[in-house]
């Protein structure tokens, strides 16, 4: 069970991953990176970053490489910006959730789509 502590912390970290990604990280890779979430542990030593990113596969790949890389970064900055007796370490995920949910709202509207046409007046082979 997350506790508010943790849901507090978590949400820290996101705004404060989220400011330093558009206000300090030079690196144009990470322009179009977004932390869509963050968990942490009971201990608050340990979070995970989920972050989605625009781009294709290869670039993503590359963009996730260089959030990876820049962890102590983001770590040396969190503690300097947030008063915690650790700063967590930091694992950066590729969250998919956003692509899925295009992909779902794209087949529910082909599906609306094929129902709202009509039947074809072909092929029910009237006598005439």
């Amino acid at each position: 069970m997350v506790t508010r502590r943790q849901k507090r912390v978590s949400e820290l970290i996101r705004q404060e991953i989220g400011d330093l990604l558009e206000r300090k990280v030079a690196d144009p890779r990470l322009h179009l990176v977004t932390v869509t979430e963050v968990e942490i542990s009971p201990d608050l030593r340990h979070a995970r970053v989920y972050v989605s990113l625009i781009g294709s596969q290869e670039e993503r790949q590359r963009a996730l490489e260089s959030l990876r890389h820049a962890t102590g970064f983001f770590r040396h900055e969190l503690a300097s910006r947030l008063t915690l007796r650790y700063v967590p370490d930091l694992t950066f995920y590729l969250d998919d959730s956003l692509e899925r949910g295009e992909r779902i709202g794209r087949l529910l509207e082909e599906i609306q789509r094929a129902r709202a046409q009509p039947p074809e007046s072909g092929s029910q082979g009237g006598n005439e």
